[in-house]
């Protein structure tokens, strides 16, 4: 049998470089993590050896500094449950939509979540102004208009101003648990097509994507016919694919949507091949067997099995008590996927 040729270290052509790169990483202290530092570094001087242009290495530099602290101001609240707003920047406070984004950022407040918004005007001021300030984080992009930050995070630690997009969508949707749109511009679609294009192909885990219509006018069930006519009429997503998003009529349906979603189920991570779906309770056998009836077709080879927590999870002490289901998932189907959790979560009914 052919052996595989070893793979080449990620390292420098320098030997004695690649030994001062692990001086410094020891002198710096002690870490589980000397592999990841240590091809960063590696990273950074290998650009230097390649001679990159001063202005990718400003794009670098600066993306690099911003999720460094975006990171750090987020972790005292990881294990806070998180809801990210989308709007529109140029609603005005007597809107409909402006009083619905407050009510539910308020709604979700209450329920011990916080809102992540862009943190500047329209719906996103009305979002940190239903939360308040202890509630919310703002994730604001530098431009020469419409963004300065609304009174209610300008002062707050909790505010981030980013120069890229990129970056800023990065944080929106890895700092969230559940994203909830509103009425918006060019912005506000691009954030909620990101989102559900990276839950369809596992980008993302499933999570609530809330799109809530308010008052008399008609924004997302007129989007609804453009996605069911031009994109699911033509093949261009499947029928499954519907089950990544719902409307809600108002902001009580739309907290409600999201409070639901994490009733029974919890979290989920891939484990080698397998997918471990973590729980807040149990599962009875008989429910266990009508998921495996019922989802037959998104699973590779076995069957939906209950499980302790695996050894890979070691790094998670906080949820190693939760219950799991472990399947052989298909990697592509996460349209049912989403709504295999939709039914774990009525057993609570």
């Amino acid at each position: 049998m052919k052996q595989k040729p070893e793979r080449t270290p990620y390292a420098l052509k320098s030997e004695e470089l690649n030994h001062e790169i692990q001086k410094l990483i020891a002198k710096a202290g002690q870490t589980p993590d000397v592999d990841l530092l240590t091809q960063m570094i590696t990273t950074v001087l290998k650009l230097q050896d390649e001679k990159v242009d001063r202005g990718d290495l400003k794009m670098l530099n600066t993306t690099l500094k911003e999720l460094r602290w975006a990171f750090r101001v987020y972790r005292p609240y990881r294990s806070v449950r998180k809801v990210s707003i989308f709007g529109s920047a140029r609603t005005p406070k007597h809107q409909s939509s402006y009083q619905a984004a407050k009510q539910f950022g308020k709604l979700m407040a209450k329920s011990s979540w916080m809102v992540i918004t862009g943190g500047a005007s329209g719906i996103m001021h009305a979002g940190n102004e239903g939360a308040g300030p202890e509630s919310s984080f703002g994730a604001n992009i530098v431009l020469p208009f419409e963004q300065a930050a609304n009174p209610v995070i300008a002062s707050d630690r909790k505010l981030i101003n980013f120069k890229y997009f990129f970056t800023r969508k990065l944080i929106f949707v890895k700092e969230s648990d559940a994203i909830c749109l509103f009425p918006g511009g060019f912005g506000t679609l691009d954030e909620g097509f990101e989102a559900l294009t990276l839950i369809q192909t596992g980008k993302m885990m499933p999570r609530p994507i809330v799109l809530v219509e308010t008052g008399p006018g008609s924004y997302w069930r007129t989007w609804l016919v453009f996605v069911k006519r031009s994109l699911l009429r033509e093949k261009m997503i499947d029928e499954a694919d519907m089950n990544l998003f719902q409307i809600a009529k108002n902001p009580q349906q739309a907290c409600e949507i999201i409070l639901d979603f994490y009733k029974i189920y919890h979290s989920m991570r891939f484990v080698g091949e397998n997918l471990v779906i973590r729980l807040q309770k149990k599962l009875s056998p008989k429910a266990v067997e009508e998921l495996n009836l019922d989802f037959k077709d998104i699973i590779v080879k076995g069957k939906i099995q209950p499980s302790k927590t695996l050894a890979a999870e070691a790094t998670e002490p906080e949820i190693s008590h939760l219950p799991r289901l472990v399947m052989k998932f298909d990697r592509r189907s996460y349209g049912r996927l989403k709504q295999m959790i939709d039914v774990i979560n009525d057993e609570g009914e």
